[in-house]
C-alpha cells in the first residue's frame, strides 16, 4: 500500500513505522514517497516457517533467561530466513518498487525500513530494534532487504525487549516500509521535549554532514542544539568534530567517511535549526505528545521527516498543566509519600476526588464538581499528585510545607528549598489580616482547637469519642439487602464525601495533640535530652492499630506453631494454595479459625491499601499466609515481638520518668510541663495511624458497595466482569447502569493500566514544564570516603546484619534479623517488620509510617536513602545507624 493510504490506524496492517509515516503524509508533511508491504505478507511467510514450536518455548520462557531467548530468537531467524516468499508476494514487492522509479526512469535507491506492531507505540518505542537497509538499488536487493527485516523481528535485541516489557511474540508482526532515499547534505534527529530534563516545549536537535545512520549508530559527535520553538531562541549549541560521515554509494549501499575535525563549523544554519524547531512543533501539536523525529536536509535545501516516534522515556503531564511556562505548577506525588508506585485504579482516583471535595467543603471552598474535586488534586500516570503551587506563593504555606516535609519526607524538603529562587514561584502579595481570617474561618469552622484542648485533658474519653463516630461514618454505607445499584453508588459517594472529613475531625485532633505534646516537650527538653532518648519515648505506643495488627498476627502465629497440622500446612503448602484452601474452608481447624478470627477485624487491610481497585486481605490472604510462614521462623523468645514491643513500652515509660525527673531539676512548672506532655505523648501519639485504620475500612465498604453494582452491569453485558466496575468512575458507572456499553472503555484502561505497572521511575516532585527537581545536600548523594550512603535518622541504635531488598511485600521472605531494604512502605508492609533487624527506605521522613513502626518495634532505621534498593544488594552485610543517619558497608 502507499503510505499516503496509511494512517495512525493502521497499526495492525502496517506496523508502528509505516503507521506514522502515513499520517504525517496526511497531515500534509514532508515525507519523501513510499510504500508498505503489509503485515499479511510476513504472516504467509512466517506460516511457511513454522514457528509454532519456537512460539510455545519462548512462552514461558522468564526475561532474565538471556540464554535461552537468544536461542529461540535463533531458531525463529533461521526458519523465516530459509522459508519460500510466495510467487505473488514478491511479484506486488518488484511491482510497486518499480512504480516508486517510474518518475525517474531508471531503478530507484530506497530506504528498506522494518515497521514492528509493537513499535513507535507510546508505551514501548522498540526505538533501534528492528533492521534498517539503506541505498538499496533493484528489484531483487529490495526483496532481499525486506527478507532480512523480517527476520529481524527476532533478533536477540528485540525478543528480550518484547519479553521484559510483557509483550506476546505471538502477537507481533512485522510489516516493512520501502522509501525513496533523500541525497541528504544533512541529517539528524529532533527531539520536540528535552529527553534528558523532561523538559516540554524545548525542542533539541543533533545534526551531521551525510545520512543520519552516523548519528542513530552513534559513529559520530554531531552538533547539538537547544532552541526554544515558541520563539525561535537557540538556547544551547555545541558543535561536534563531525569525523565521519555516512554516504549513499552509487549502485547500492553505503559508506563511511572518515574526514578532519569540523568542530569550527556548524553543519545547520541557524535558519535552518529554527525551522526545524517550527516543523517539530507542527508534528507534536499534530500527535498531541512529545515526538522523537528522525529528518533530512537535501542538497537543494529542501527538509524531509523520515521518521515520527513517541518520546516513551518521559513522564506525562497532568492534562491541567499550563501551556506556557511562565505559569510554573508544583506538583506532589501522592503515591509516594503513600509508598504505593504502582498506578491507581480509575475507582481508586475517584475515592480521592470525593474525598479532596468533601474536606474542601468542610473548610467552605467547595468545588464546583464534587466528583471531579478540588483543583490541587492532578492526574499523570493514572497517578495522583497535589498542586503545591498555591502553598509554595504564599510565605506561611511555604514555611509550614517545609516543615511538614521534613518530618514526613525528608527529601522532598530538600527539594521544596529549590523553589525559594525560582521568580516563578515568587511569593504573592498577601495581607496577613487576610490569611489569618481566612484560618480563623477554617478553625471556627471544624472547632479544631476544642477538639484538640479535649484530646489533651482528657485522652481516654477522646479515643472512645472518636471510636463511636469512626464507627457512625462507617454505618453511612449501610444499605438495604435489597438495594438497587443507584442506591449503591450513592452510598459510595456518601461515604467519602460525607464520612470522611467527619472521620478526619474526629481521630486528627488526637494524633495532632500527641505529635504536638511531643514536639513541645523537646523543646522543653532542650538541652536535658539528647534526640535519641526523645525518640525512646515513642516506643510501644499503645493504641495504635497498626501495631496491634502485628502483634494479633504474631500471636496466631504463636497458636499455629502448638499446632502440629496447621504448622505443617504453613510449612509445606504454598501461600496461594493456602488461601484457596481457606475460602474453601479446609484449612486446619486451629489456622482456619484463627485467621477468620484475625480477618473479622483487619481483614479490610491489604499492600497499597489507599487503593479502592485493590483486593483487601479478606479477599485474598495470600500476603498474610506468607507473613504467618515467616513468623514460624523466629524461634529466638528474646526476639519475639510482643516482648519486644514489651520491652519498648518499659523503656519508654522509664524515660519519661527519667526525664521527668531532669525538668524537675530545672523548676517545678517545667518538670510538670513536660510529664504532661510526655504522658500526652504515650496516651495519644499511637492514633497517628488511626486515621488511615478507618479510611481504608470505608474502602472495604465502599468495595463491598461496589460488588454487587458490578455483578449487574456484567449480567447486563455493559461489562466484561464485576471487577470492571473498578476500572471505571462514578459517572460513568451510573451512565452504565442507564444503559451505557463500558466494555470497549475498560478495554483501553486495562491496557494502560498493565502498562503503566511497567513504568520504573514515579518522580515524587513534578513541575508543569515536566522537569523532576532532584535533591541535592547529603541526603540525595551517598559519601564517597567511606562508602556510605546517608539519609535522616529515623529509629535509633545500631544494627549490623545481612540486608534484603524487597520491592514488594506480597510473597516476600525476610529472615529474622535481616535488614529490611525497600522503597517505601504502608501499613500491608508491616507484618514484616517483627522479623526485622532493622529498616532502610528510599522514601520518608521521621514521622512517616515506617518510621513510627520501627520505632515501636524497636529497631534501627534510616529513611530517605536515595536509590538505596539498587546500591545494596539482598545477602550483603551492611550497618545501618539509626540515629546518625548512616548506612555502611555499602561497596
Amino acid at each position: 500500500q502507499s503510505l499516503a493510504a496509511l494512517d495512525r490506524k493502521s497499526l495492525a496492517i502496517a506496523g508502528g513505522k509505516a503507521a506514522n509515516l502515513g499520517e504525517l503524509v496526511r497531515a500534509g508533511l514532508p515525507v519523501p514517497p513510499g510504500l508498505c508491504v503489509t503485515t499479511a505478507a510476513y504472516t504467509l511467510v512466517a506460516e511457511h516457517a513454522g514457528l509454532g514450536p519456537t512460539l510455545a518455548a519462548l512462552a514461558p520462557t522468564p526475561p532474565d533467561d538471556i540464554t535461552r531467548l537468544a536461542e529461540l530468537a535463533a531458531e525463529a531467524r533461521a526458519a523465516l530466513l530459509a522459508a519460500p516468499v510466495p510467487a505473488a508476494v514478491a511479484e506486488e514487492i518488484a511491482g510497486g518498487y518499480q512504480a516508486l522509479g517510474v518518475a525517474q526512469g531508471a531503478p530507484v535507491a530506497v530506504a528498506v525500513r522494518s515497521s514492528a506492531t509493537a513499535e513507535d507505540l507510546p508505551e514501548a518505542s522498540f526505538a533501534g530494534q528492528q533492521d534498517t537497509y539503506l541505498n538499496v538499488v533493484g528489484a531483487e536487493a529490495v526483496l532481499d532487504a525486506v527478507r532480512r527485516c523480517w527476520a529481524s523481528l527476532w533478533t536477540d535485541r528485540v525478543v528480550s525487549y518484547r519479553a521484559r516489557n510483557g509483550i506476546d511474540h505471538g502477537t507481533v508482526r512485522l510489516a516493512v516500509v520501502i522509501q525513496c532515499m533523500v541525497d541528504a547534505a544533512v541529517a539528524g534527529v529532533l527531539f520536540t521535549a528535552n529527553p534528558l530534563t523532561g523538559r516540554r516545549r524545548q525542542a533539541v536537535i543533533d545534526a551531521s554532514p551525510g545520512l543520519g545512520e552516523a548519528i542513530v549508530s552513534g559513529a559520530v559527535n554531531p552538533d547539538h542544539f537547544v532552541v526554544d520553538p515558541a520563539t525561535g531562541t537557540i538556547v544551547e549549541r555545541r558543535l561536534g568534530d563531525k569525523q565521519v560521515i555516512v554516504q549513499a554509494v552509487a549502485g547500492g549501499g553505503t559508506r563511511r567517511v572518515e574526514v578532519d575535525e569540523r568542530s569550527g563549523q556548524a553543519c545547520l544554519t541557524d535558519a535552518q535549526v529554527r525551522a526545524l524547531a517550527a516543523l517539530g512543533a507542527r508534528v507534536e501539536a499534530h500527535y498531541g505528545a512529545p515526538q522523537d523525529l528522525e529528518w533530512a536536509i537535501d542538497a537543494a535545501g529542501q527538509l524531509w521527516l523520515l521518521q515520527a516516534r513517541p518520546i516513551t522515556t518521559l513522564f506525562p503531564l497532568p492534562a491541567s498543566a499550563p501551556a506556557s511556562d511562565d505559569d510554573l505548577r508544583v506538583y506532589f506525588s501522592i503515591n509516594v509519600i503513600q509508598g504505593v508506585f504502582r498506578p491507581f485504579t480509575p475507582m481508586g482516583i475517584q475515592t480521592f476526588r470525593l474525598i479532596g471535595s468533601g474536606l474542601a467543603t468542610g473548610i467552605g471552598l467547595p468545588p464546583r464538581d464534587p466528583l471531579v474535586g478540588p483543583g490541587v488534586i492532578a492526574e499523570a500516570a493514572q497517578r495522583l499528585f497535589l498542586d503545591l503551587t498555591p502553598v509554595l506563593r504564599s510565605p506561611i504555606g511555604r514555611r509550614l510545607l517545609g516543615r511538614a516535609a521534613q518530618n514526613m519526607e525528608t527529601r522532598t524538603a530538600t527539594i521544596l528549598t529549590q523553589f525559594v529562587a525560582d521568580p516563578r514561584l515568587a511569593p504573592s502579595p498577601t495581607r496577613r489580616w487576610g490569611v489569618a481570617r481566612t484560618l480563623l474561618m477554617v478553625l471556627a469552622r471544624t472547632h479544631l482547637p476544642l477538639r484538640i484542648a479535649r484530646a489533651l485533658l482528657r485522652p481516654s474519653a477522646a479515643r472512645e469519642r472518636a471510636t463511636r463516630i469512626a464507627q457512625a461514618v462507617l454505618s453511612l454505607g449501610e444499605v438495604p439487602p435489597d438495594a438497587g445499584a443507584a442506591a449503591r453508588l450513592a452510598a459510595v459517594e456518601r461515604l467519602f464525601r460525607r464520612g470522611m472529613p467527619r472521620l478526619g475531625l474526629a481521630l486528627l485532633p488526637l494524633a495532632i495533640g500527641g505529635l504536638g505534646s511531643y514536639a513541645l516537650a523537646g523543646r522543653l527538653l532542650r538541652g536535658l535530652a539528647t534526640a535519641d532518648e526523645r525518640q525512646t519515648v515513642l516506643r510501644g505506643l499503645p493504641h495504635n492499630p497498626t501495631t496491634e495488627m502485628d502483634l494479633a498476627l504474631w500471636v496466631l502465629a504463636q497458636r499455629v506453631r502448638e499446632d502440629e497440622a496447621a504448622a505443617r500446612a504453613l510449612d509445606e503448602t504454598s501461600p496461594t494454595q493456602l488461601a484457596a484452601d481457606y475460602h474453601h474452608g479446609v484449612l486446619p481447624p486451629a489456622l482456619q479459625q484463627g485467621l477468620a478470627t484475625f480477618l473479622r477485624t483487619y481483614g479490610h487491610r491489604g499492600v497499597a491499601e489507599i487503593d479502592l481497585g485493590l483486593p483487601r486481605w479478606a479477599e485474598d490472604p495470600t500476603h498474610i499466609l506468607g507473613a504467618l510462614a515467616n513468623y514460624l521462623q523466629l524461634d529466638r523468645p528474646a526476639l519475639a515481638p510482643d516482648a519486644q514491643f514489651r520491652r519498648g513500652a518499659e523503656e519508654a515509660e522509664a524515660m519519661v520518668t527519667e526525664l521527668a525527673r531532669r525538668a524537675d531539676a530545672k523548676g517545678w512548672l517545667r518538670g510538670q510541663l513536660v510529664r504532661f506532655c510526655l504522658r500526652r505523648v504515650r496516651a495519644l501519639a499511637g492514633l497517628r495511624e488511626a486515621p488511615k485504620f478507618y479510611f481504608v475500612a470505608l474502602m472495604a465498604r465502599a468495595r463491598a458497595l461496589l460488588w454487587p453494582v458490578g455483578e449487574e452491569l456484567a449480567r447486563a453485558g455493559r461489562l466484561d466482569s464485576a471487577a470492571d466496575i473498578f476500572f471505571v468512575t462514578l459517572p460513568e458507572a451510573r451512565a452504565a447502569v442507564a444503559g451505557a456499553d463500558l466494555r470497549p472503555l475498560v478495554h483501553e484502561r486495562r491496557a494502560g493500566y498493565q502498562c503503566e505497572l511497567n513504568r520504573r521511575h514515579v518522580p515524587r516532585v513534578l513541575l508543569s514544564d515536566g522537569t523532576e527537581p532532584a535533591a541535592d545536600g547529603p541526603v540525595s548523594a551517598p559519601a564517597v570516603a567511606d562508602a556510605a550512603l546517608r539519609g535522616a535518622p529515623a529509629s535509633a541504635g545500631v544494627v549490623t546484619a545481612r540486608a534484603r531488598v524487597i520491592l514488594d511485600p506480597v510473597g516476600a521472605r525476610l529472615e529474622p534479623g535481616e535488614i529490611l531494604v525497600a522503597p517505601s512502605t504502608d501499613p500491608g508492609w508491616t507484618p514484616l517488620f517483627l522479623t526485622a533487624g532493622g529498616l532502610v527506605m528510599e522514601m520518608g521522613g521521621a514521622m512517616s509510617h515506617g518510621a513510627v513502626v520501627a520505632r515501636e518495634c524497636g529497631i534501627p532505621a534510616v529513611v530517605g536513602v536515595p536509590n538505596a534498593t539498587e546500591r545494596i544488594t539482598t545477602g550483603q552485610w551492611i550497618t545501618v545507624d539509626g540515629s546518625s543517619g548512616r548506612v555502611s558497608g555499602v561497596g
